[in-house]
């Protein structure tokens, strides 16, 4: 351990929590010890360096330590550490700003400016508001005399310029100078510095997309840009590494930067305050500009720049079996750094090309990727990268090619390209498919209830890829006997036999002989949270607590389990560590080392008293401007899957739980939850919720989390077709799923006797968190009885069940008890 890593340079200017009082209740702080392990805030400096991405470089860049470098911007201060909401608000005891890490760094800084900013920030703090959801997008730019610009230019030939942003929790970015697009402030300040110094280098920080057209305004008057993704603690320190050259950048995007927002496919059906539609379907970011729009784009996906230069040569492509529903392609690539004075890392993607079919397909998939270790000048390193041909397959949800809900590939010529992003990625290999495969046969689930058009793909004369329309498929199967086919048995009540969940956990007892003592009460029970936030079952700030919620259940060993939020760090009534966001994280497209640093974080958990980290982050980056996009990974859901695998892995390997979110299709905060997302099959299977299937074939998260939202008409938190049918019949999900905090009410259309907590329950969404029924005036600190009732009605409820939904909570209960033993004994 280490009293405070922040202090080690002796620069105190940046030891402050960067949000204050933005949470849904926020905590007080009552562990007052700033002590954080220094492998931690070690790691996190390292994921948060490898994250940012270098955009353009002239040579401007690094900066060393032997030249001066005027600052400007007051971000160099205020530093953007982490977005807005639950997913950020943790009791950090430091957080680094830009300028202290340059300093920190051995760059010479120039101390006129630094001082003029510093005075200044200390006289006009930003203002937080502390209102939900009213968080600034940004902070006023100090005004700047020209004066100080050209003298600061006479001591120092280069200019680092810092732009900040911020969005979040229940707060979009908007199209508005100081959110999307800069301000009129800070165009004057690049004008100003761009012109006066020689070399100009633009930081952005922020967890969002932001417009970048105007860098084509300057042209070569800025020499760099780095976008630094929000990074936590350490993030600004990080950041100044990668400026010195301490640390080679090596991030690459993992969403598309177009030159307008118009030009992103969701623009014209995203922010809705009733519904949106997915009118583009599984044409998402990339997927929709490399097959449509390839020139309005400004930097594609998988694009980022190094301070080395590297050669990567494909060695060999092969598949390993003639069918192509079970071929495995196996790419091995040589990467050489060719540069003569620079070390760096280097990212390899592979992406499919499928032929067009009836389905219609996106001209580029990212299949694999693999990234390097740190490579010396002249070093080669030997990447093999593999992937099955069928893990791209096409969903058919409308019968066209005579397999509906199907997984198919249709018969054609299959190109595998390789390269450091999706646009300069070539022909490595071509993989012949004679007949249309069924990869894998379903069933119809979550399909359209309201008709729509999606985009699909056709061709002009000229054989051109052009936007073509059709009505996306509707809804045919009867839910209701889907529902009462699959109801399950019940196991016969005994009344208290004395079997406690420890016997069980020791093998002395079953959990069917556990679960048969339980009466309907206790049922109910274990399928709400302990009402309300902050419970005093649980450490101190807690997000809520599920388990053990009775004095009853407790007695039989039951115990009470901890959640707390979130993506960026424990929110709790204790300090603790702020670490990069999901952005920041992805891109710096190294699931190994992003394990590392969930592994170090879940020890951070024992020590905290959290047993349920609510993380990752999962929901796909559908449009820029989403508040939350920061908490989340990347346009691309093969990102998402291998980064949040890589999250929940390293957290359950101290024997804690992870619990993905928000599943599924939680795109926007704007009336989020009351927002229906309206979205074909097909692009739900595809794009959002293949991140979650990956995740949970790869890591078997313990818990997971519904959304707010509702899809295609159905809250997720009643999903039966997503959370049973999907989630467990088709992945084989046999964990605890939990409700986002409270949940909207509502009747179950095909069983008029369920309501509320009978109809969440019937879904097989185990637990509502954090327990209290949420009313016209806000949540309420008391439980319903829905369940119960419902008991005794003809449709309602069975006691069978409510004994599943309790043998899933149970089962992270024993997952868990080793954990809880230990915090029990001590």
């Amino acid at each position: 351990m280490t009293t405070n890593p922040a202090t080690e340079s002796g620069d105190r200017s940046h030891v402050r929590p960067p949000v204050e009082s933005v949470a849904q209740i926020s905590a007080l702080l009552l562990d007052t010890d700033p002590t954080l392990d220094p492998e931690l805030a070690r790691t996190a400096r390292q994921a948060a360096a490898e994250g940012a991405v270098l955009l353009r470089n002239d040579g401007t860049l690094p900066l060393g330590i032997e030249r001066p470098v005027a600052v400007f911007g007051r971000v160099q201060i205020d530093w953007f550490a982490v977005g807005y909401g639950s997913g950020g608000d943790v009791k950090v005891p430091y957080v680094w700003n830009l300028l202290a890490g340059l300093r920190d760094a051995g760059v010479r800084v120039d101390e006129e400016v630094a001082e003029l900013y510093t005075a200044w920030a200390a006289d006009n703090r930003p203002s937080y508001e502390g209102t939900w959801g009213q968080w600034p997008h940004h902070f006023p730019e100090m005004l700047l005399d020209p004066a100080v610009v050209t003298a600061a230019a006479t001591r120092a030939e280069t200019a680092v310029v810092v732009i900040g942003r911020a969005a979040g929790e229940a707060r979009e970015s908007v199209l508005e100078p100081g959110s999307f697009y800069l301000t009129d402030d800070e165009r004057m300040l690049l004008d100003r510095v761009t012109t006066a110094f020689a070399r100009t280098v633009v930081i952005l920080d922020a967890g969002n997309v932001m417009d970048l057209s105007w860098l084509g305004d300057y042209g070569d008057r800025i020499g760099a840009v780095l976008y630094a993704w929000q990074g936590g603690m350490e993030g600004a320190r990080a950041v100044a590494a990668v400026l010195a050259g301490e640390i080679a950048p090596s991030g690459k995007l993992t969403d598309t930067i177009a030159h307008t927002y118009a030009d992103y496919p969701s623009a014209t059906n995203f922010g809705g305050a009733d519904f949106n539609v997915y009118a583009e379907d599984v044409f998402v970011g990339y997927r929709y500009f490399e097959t449509f729009a390839q020139d309005r784009v400004q930097f594609p996906f998988g694009f980022g720049l190094g301070y080395a230069s590297f050669d990567v040569t494909v060695v060999e492509a092969t598949t390993d079996a003639a069918d192509a529903a079970s071929a495995r392609v196996t790419v091995t690539v040589d990467v050489r750094n060719t540069d003569a004075v620079h070390s760096g890392k280097e990212t390899v993607q592979v992406y499919l090309a499928a032929p067009d079919g009836r389905l219609g397909k996106p001209a580029r998939a990212l299949a694999a990727f693999a990234k390097t270790g740190l490579l010396a000048p002249g070093e080669t390193e030997r990447l093999t990268l593999q992937f099955r041909l069928a893990d791209l397959a096409s969903y058919d949800d409308s019968g066209v090619t005579g397999h509906r809900s199907a997984f198919v590939l249709e018969p054609g010529e299959y190109a595998i390209l390789v390269g450091t992003d999706v646009r300069s990625a070539s022909l490595a290999l071509t993989v012949p498919v004679d007949e249309l495969r069924v990869v894998r046969q379903v069933a119809e689930a979550a399909a359209a209830q309201t008709p729509f058009a999606r985009m699909t793909l056709a061709r002009d004369d000229s054989g051109a890829a052009v936007v073509a329309w059709e009505d996306a498929p509707q809804a045919t199967v009867d839910r209701r006997e889907r529902i009462l086919s699959g109801l399950p048995d019940a196991i016969a009540f005994t009344g208290d036999q004395g079997i406690s969940l420890d016997a069980v956990a020791a093998g002395r007892a079953t959990l069917d002989a556990f679960i048969a003592q339980l009466t309907p009460e206790e049922l109910a029970l274990l399928a709400r949270g302990d009402v309300t936030m902050h419970s005093p079952l649980g450490a101190p700030g807690n997000a809520g607590v599920l388990g053990g919620v009775s004095p009853e259940l407790r007695a039989k060993g039951v115990p009470p389990i901890t959640t707390t939020d979130g993506p960026s760090g424990l929110r709790l009534s204790a300090y603790a560590s702020l670490l990069p966001s999901g952005t920041a994280l992805a891109s710096t497209w190294n699931p190994a080392l992003v394990r590392e640093l969930a592994a170090l974080h879940g020890q951070e958990m024992l020590r905290k008293g959290s047993d349920v980290l609510l993380s990752p982050g999962m929901n796909i980056h559908r449009d820029p401007l989403c508040g939350r996009n920061f908490e989340y990974f990347s346009e691309d859901p093969l990102v998402t899957g291998r980064f949040g695998a890589a999250i929940v892995q390293g957290v359950q390997s101290a024997g804690v739980s992870a619990c993905p979110k928000h599943f599924a299709a939680n795109n926007q905060e704007t009336n989020r939850t009351r927002n229906d997302s309206r979205v074909s099959e097909r692009a739900l299977r595809e794009i959002y919720l293949r991140g979650f299937e990956l995740c949970v074939a790869e890591a078997q998260p313990r818990t997971i989390m519904t959304s707010y939202n509702q899809i295609n008409g159905v809250w997720a938190h009643y999903h039966h077709d997503l959370v049973t049918t999907i989630l467990r019949g088709e992945w084989g999900y046999t964990g605890c799923v939990i409700t986002d905090w409270w949940m909207e009410d509502a009747d179950d259309p095909d069983f008029p006797d369920l309501t509320d907590n009978a109809y969440r329950v019937r879904a097989q969404v185990d637990v509502l968190m954090p327990g209290g029924v949420k009313t016209a005036d806000g949540p309420q600190a008391y439980a319903d009885d829905t369940i119960l009732q419902s008991l005794a009605r003809a449709d309602g409820l069975t006691i069978g069940e409510l004994q599943r939904g309790a043998r899933n909570v149970l089962g992270l209960a024993l997952a868990l008890a080793p954990v809880l033993a230990d915090r029990a004994g001590a």
